[in-house]
């Protein structure tokens, strides 16, 4: 990256308005927004259908309310994303160093792949701890708080992200991400699921809840890789 500098003549004012512009300039050279938003778009595609395979794991069976309330565990989505978030950030940082050394500028993406990292394992750990899911025959039987039920979503897969794009929006003091990974938590937390219930679909009950999540990762990375587009064509 060049910058053609204009003598100030010694005027505070301008020095500090042109140490501005070059910091502004700098930091618009590090985003590459779209790749993490597409990646991980990519990964939550993914786990689509994964989320129907392979066993599942009941244990800790009690009687409620003269019913049966267990707890399960799918091992196969979970070890997939640990795995594919995993791979997902080593490529964003990947493509981050890249794009880096290209423009001859510094990338700080790696508190976000380290934060991006922590929260997948953490995550990952508390399930197999037995965080894991509670499948009752009347889901009426444990109905948590609203508090309860947010906290639950955003200790998921796709909660992570969105937490991980709001370290991305700071390090890069990117206000249109921020506005973006907000709005994703909104979709995740809500949730946006356009009617379809908690219970229904059987092992597939995940799926529309991936493919909206995933959509709005899609969309996201492509709106933003129009935008760095026409901020080139200026």
């Amino acid at each position: 990256m060049t910058s053609d500098v204009v003598p100030a003549g010694g005027d505070p004012r301008r020095l500090l308005a042109e140490a501005r512009g070059l910091a502004r300039r700098v930091r618009l050279a590090q985003r590459v927004t779209w790749l993490p938003l597409l990646v991980l778009a990519v990964a939550t595609f993914g786990a689509i259908p994964v989320s129907g395979w392979g066993p599942t794991v009941v244990s800790d069976c009690r009687a409620v309310g003269g019913d049966q309330v267990c707890r399960i565990w799918e091992p196969v989505p979970q070890l997939y994303w640990l795995a594919a978030l995993s791979l997902a950030y080593v490529v964003i940082a990947g493509g981050y160093l890249r794009v880096a050394r290209a423009r001859a500028v510094d990338a700080r993406v790696r508190p976000y792949v380290l934060t991006g990292v922590a929260l997948t394992v953490v995550l990952f750990a508390a399930l197999a701890a037995g965080a894991g899911a509670w499948i009752v025959p009347d889901p009426q039987l444990l109905d948590p708080p609203a508090f309860v039920r947010v906290l639950f979503r955003l200790l998921t897969p796709i909660g992570g992200i969105g937490l991980a794009l709001l370290v991305l929006a700071w390090l890069e003091r990117h206000p249109a991400l921020l506005v973006f990974a907000l709005g994703y938590l909104t979709v995740v937390l809500v949730p946006v699921d356009f009617g379809w219930g908690a219970h229904w679909g059987g092992r597939w009950h995940d799926a529309p809840m991936l493919i909206i999540s995933g959509g709005v990762l899609l969309l996201g990375g492509a709106g933003f890789v129009l935008a760095q587009r026409l901020r080139r064509h200026r």
